[in-house]
């Protein structure tokens, strides 16, 4: 299931401080910054049978729908979505274990998200599993 991991920031009169200091980067291979194109850019459905993924907004805010795949040849259209929204305000990265597909879309103009992931950028194509937005009849 996926998960919050709670972060924080601290303002002086230097600047400003974000953290997520519960994050165990230790299973991190690389990263990527993500800045749609406008509001109306939909990514997705991208999902990773062995991948693990590590959302942080950086900037603005972004809807996730998310879901958990039960065939990766040929997954059930029903399958329930869920919807989450991350903001760079709210001061959280969202975990999302492997077996999921997600959507991702900017709420805001300028919004960057920063991915982390568990897995090489070489190995990265033995494990991504995409399909059409329409796909699964429950997204939000």
């Amino acid at each position: 299931m996926y998960r919050y991991l709670n972060g924080g920031s601290s303002c002086d009169s230097r600047g400003e401080i974000r953290f997520v200091n519960e994050f165990d980067m230790s299973l991190v291979r690389r990263f990527y910054l993500i800045k749609n194109l406008n509001i109306d850019v939909v990514r997705g459905w991208r999902g990773h049978k062995n991948e693990n993924r590590w959302f942080y907004p950086i900037s603005g805010s972004f809807i996730l729908q998310l879901v958990q795949i039960d065939n990766w040849q040929n997954p059930s259209k029903t399958l329930p979505v869920s919807q989450e929204i991350l903001t760079a305000s709210g001061d959280r990265l969202l975990h999302i274990p492997n077996g999921y597909a997600t959507t991702i879309q900017s709420i805001e103009e300028d919004s960057q998200l920063l991915v982390f992931a568990d897995s090489v950028v070489v190995d990265a194509h033995k494990d991504d599993y995409t399909w059409d937005l329409d796909y699964f009849l429950n997204k939000k």
